[in-house]
């Protein structure tokens, strides 16, 4: 790792994000640790854990359309520090609704799908706002890496102090400290010094942006082609975070902290895949790291399945981490860096529903299939669906270089006539 991996840190806009950023996503994967817990806890249901998932994700695929074309309408800035202050309201009511005890489990989820709404409008923003707090614009996919390795690391710590705080303190605490985090993050936005905010005329109206975002995505392959291969993946490879509980207390015979640790070693792979996306060079080909990671992916998750050795399978899970990261990252990266800036919101949005809207899908299936061929053999089958996704990933670069061979050959003819 060299200096050139903190590039994005000579902008002070998005130093302050990053510092309140890693403070509040501690507590938003301390609050996801325990929603999970708490779910299944009460229900001991592989189903309802996909059930929990697809509430907190699905309202984010309903309503990220609208949150993609409300980023792109109006200021940025502003549409964050809503949502961020929306989100510590919801996550006051979660700690009230569990500390008072009498709760059950549709009350939880119900609060879940609330924050799932909040994160349709808060992705598209939070992304498109990363471009403007950059000054340099060749550092953005370091700074876009580099948010995936704050996620990550908050993805390490988050759960494993959530199963120590749940065993010594209880669910209710997790909730509370996530609600105290948003107020770092709300604090670093006010002290930002953002460019003035100009307000364009608007000669469409809503409907009729969004089917503009829609037809640019269409008549651009190399976007296209990225977000399908991550719906893909959202829908048959990502769930299996869903049934991590299962093999803490079902597999390993462990508690809340095992739960906790093997999230955490989840947490470990990412932040380890974020931090090598962040030192690659702006001139590499993401594409085709994106193909190999995809097929580490795979391999972790075929090793973990059947791991019956905890420490094994720690090391299994996250080296299929690290090949996840890229899933998440170098999309994202490939359309900031791509996108017009009047369609960057919206192209986001789209972004946010193969990865948000394909996800709670995926978790009802692989909750349903697991209950079917067993926990283990579906981490399996995800691993292998992993692998067709890495030559689907080959394909596309072999024929996308066949076609600028194709036009190359064209050109010289015509400079030849």
């Amino acid at each position: 790792m060299n200096i050139s991996t903190f590039n994005a840190f000579k902008s002070r806009n998005y130093r302050l994000f990053f510092m309140g950023q890693s403070i509040s996503l501690i507590g938003t994967w301390m609050q996801k640790t325990a929603v999970s817990w708490v779910v299944y806890s009460l229900t001991h249901s592989k189903f309802m854990l996909g059930v929990s998932l697809f509430a907190s994700m699905f309202p984010s695929f309903v309503f990220s359309f609208l949150g993609g074309v409300v980023s792109d309408r109006y200021n940025r800035f502003k549409v964050l520090l809503t949502t961020q202050a929306c989100s510590l309201i919801q996550a006051l009511l979660m700690t009230l609704l569990i500390f008072f005890k009498h709760y059950t489990v549709w009350e939880v989820i119900s609060l879940s799908a609330i924050l799932g709404i909040i994160n349709a409008f808060d992705v598209p923003a939070r992304q498109s706002l990363v471009y403007e707090m950059v000054d340099n614009k060749d550092y953005l996919p370091n700074a876009l890496a580099l948010n995936s390795s704050m996620v990550n690391l908050s993805r390490l710590i988050g759960p494993a102090i959530a199963g120590l705080i749940i065993e010594q303190w209880g669910e209710d605490v997790c909730f509370g400290l996530n609600a105290l985090s948003f107020v770092a993050v709300i604090i670093s936005l006010l002290m930002m010094k953002l460019p003035v905010y100009v307000q364009k005329l608007r000669t469409k109206n809503v409907l009729e942006e969004l089917i503009e975002g829609f037809d640019y995505i269409k008549r651009t392959p190399s976007i296209s082609s990225l977000i399908g291969m991550l719906a893909l993946v959202s829908l048959f490879v990502l769930p299996f975070s869903t049934l991590i509980p299962v093999y803490a207390k079902d597999i390993f015979h462990g508690t809340a902290a095992t739960f906790g640790v093997i999230d955490s070693a989840i947490g470990l792979g990412a932040f380890s895949g974020a931090l090598f996306l962040a030192s690659l060079k702006h001139s590499t080909d993401f594409r085709k790291i994106l193909a190999i990671n995809t097929f580490i992916f795979g391999a972790g998750l075929i090793l973990f399945s059947h791991a019956h050795n905890y420490p094994l399978a720690l090391l299994f899970v996250t080296i299929g981490a690290f090949g996840m990261m890229s899933q998440i990252t170098i999309t994202n990266t490939i359309i900031q860096t791509t996108v017009s800036a009047g369609m960057r919101g919206r192209v986001i949005s789209f972004y946010a529903l193969a990865f948000f809207g394909m996800q709670p899908l995926g978790g009802l299936l692989i909750g349903s299939v697991s209950q079917r061929i067993g926990v283990q053999n579906t981490v399996l089958m995800e691993g292998l669906i992993a692998f067709v996704i890495g030559f689907l990933h080959l394909h596309y670069i072999k024929k996308q270089k066949s076609k600028e061979v194709v036009l190359k050959m064209e050109e010289a003819a015509s400079i030849m006539h």
